[in-house]
């Protein structure tokens, strides 16, 4: 298991009219997230796509439990439970300080692929990456 921490400050054009985090702004919250860890990891998507690998999203899901509004302080914590095959699932639960509240949680799935758009394994690197990093997830 590998899992990163990235923290974010709401910011007042991530909120709707009700003063609350819109929902699809999440999903980007997710997204930052993810190439934080990945960048942690020696693995940047700019080196991924520079060896011809792309990983779209192919799935995605969020669960709302609370609102976060302008000025939150977030933590966006990012999981990979398990190493890849021909997907990759990466899990978010997102935390807002203060008072530590679980206030959404969600995943993402993503397909390794070529330039041409065909399906592919993970890369060596990739997988050599991730496993250089691994903890069990008893530890």
């Amino acid at each position: 298991m590998i899992s990163s921490d990235f923290t974010l400050r709401v910011i007042y054009a991530d909120t709707d009219m009700m003063g609350r985090v819109y929902y699809g702004r999440f999903f980007e919250y997710f997204e930052a997230a993810r190439s934080s860890m990945l960048r942690e990891l020696g693995l940047p998507y700019t080196e991924i796509e520079r060896i011809g690998i792309f990983l779209p999203v192919i799935e995605s899901h969020c669960i709302y439990l609370s609102g976060a509004t302008f000025e939150d302080i977030l933590t966006i914590r990012t999981t990979i439970r398990d190493l890849p095959r021909a997907k990759i699932r990466i899990d978010y639960e997102v935390i807002k300080q203060g008072r530590e509240l679980l206030i959404a949680e969600g995943y993402t799935v993503h397909s390794f692929v070529n330039s041409n758009g065909k399906a592919v394994k993970p890369p060596k690197v990739f997988l050599e990456t991730l496993k250089s990093h691994w903890k069990q997830s008893h530890e």
